[in-house]
């Protein structure tokens, strides 16, 4: 499988992610013989509020990858029902008449609860798509607004997508989204308060920048038409260029290698704590439990006293 992948055989590629996708049980071997294959590909984040325009402008800067004889992959993160589990993976239908070029792979998944905005495999899937050779990997997240900070351990450069007119905007901004951005797109530029929205956007990062930081610009798009993504893309390029030079690209990609360390330390601990006897145990506890006059500290310590002895 992992020649196939080396020699950009979507099919494989597709197989593979299904398997880490359903948690099949991969040997770290895997992982570690793809390793050496992973790190051309620029990895980029496209975050923001729902009803942006994510996936427009991501549908609209493919065509600007592949003009400057460059491959993309695309993880497209859709949010899953609490109540059925299933996900609304409408990305592949949006980008179709990308499907027989093998410079694009899409692959669109649920999101599975996962807070942060990505799924909890992005990044194992983002290894296997740089390993086929794409030179771009977009990671488009859920769209949840406050909670899509997971992108940051993810990517080297975060663009975050912003739209006049919904009310909330410098609230978001407050939230979080003004920490993680490496770059700003005020998208559908032609509603009402698209200037306003971007000179109030320049002077707050302005004021908030240190003096040897690196401010992230703001750019304008109307994703419906296609007008500003060139520059755009020129932006992403250009950008990428300064973060590298200042060592801000090697320091990012440095520290997602540490936190998938500790990821994967945490997993590796959890799957074994959590055997199928204790997971009976705790569905037992728990659905015995008929009031709410006991502690849960104190049931939670009598079931750890009990997985402790066997």
């Amino acid at each position: 499988m992992l020649k196939s992948i080396r020699s950009n055989n979507h099919r494989e590629l597709s197989k593979a992610i299904s398997h880490i996708e359903n948690d099949q049980d991969i040997s770290p071997d895997y992982f570690i013989q793809l390793h050496p294959y992973i790190h051309h590909s620029i990895r980029i984040g496209i975050t923001g509020p729902p009803g942006v325009g994510k996936s427009s402008l991501v549908d609209c800067l493919i065509p600007e990858i592949l003009s400057q004889d460059k491959s993309v992959g695309v993880v497209a993160v859709d949010p899953t029902s609490p109540f059925s589990g299933g996900a609304l993976l409408g990305d592949r239908i949006r980008m179709n008449r990308f499907f027989d070029n093998n410079d694009v792979y899409i692959r669109s998944m649920g999101s599975h609860q996962h807070l942060g905005g990505l799924a909890k495999k992005a990044q194992d899937v983002g290894d296997v798509i740089a390993a086929s050779g794409k030179d771009i990997i977009i990671f488009e997240t859920v769209g949840i607004g406050q909670a899509e900070h997971d992108v940051v351990k993810a990517v080297d450069l975060t663009v975050v997508v912003l739209m006049p007119g919904t009310g909330d905007e410098i609230q978001l901004m407050k939230a979080g989204l003004m920490e993680i951005a490496d770059i700003f797109v005020i998208n559908k530029t032609d509603k009402e308060g698209a200037n306003r929205l971007a000179q109030t956007l320049q002077a707050l990062l302005h004021s908030f920048s240190k003096p040897d930081s690196l401010e992230p610009p703001v750019i304008n798009t109307i994703a419906s038409t296609g007008e500003g993504v060139f520059d755009w893309y020129k932006l992403i390029e250009d950008h990428l260029k300064e973060m590298d030079k200042r060592g801000v690209l090697e320091s990012k990609r440095l520290e997602r290698h540490r936190e998938r360390i500790r990821g994967l330390i945490q997993d590796r601990l959890l799957s074994k704590f959590w055997s199928s006897h204790r997971l009976e145990q705790l569905e037992k506890a728990t659905q015995s439990v008929e009031s709410i006059q006991s502690s849960p500290y104190e049931i939670a310590e009598e079931l750890l006293t009990a997985f402790e002895n066997g």
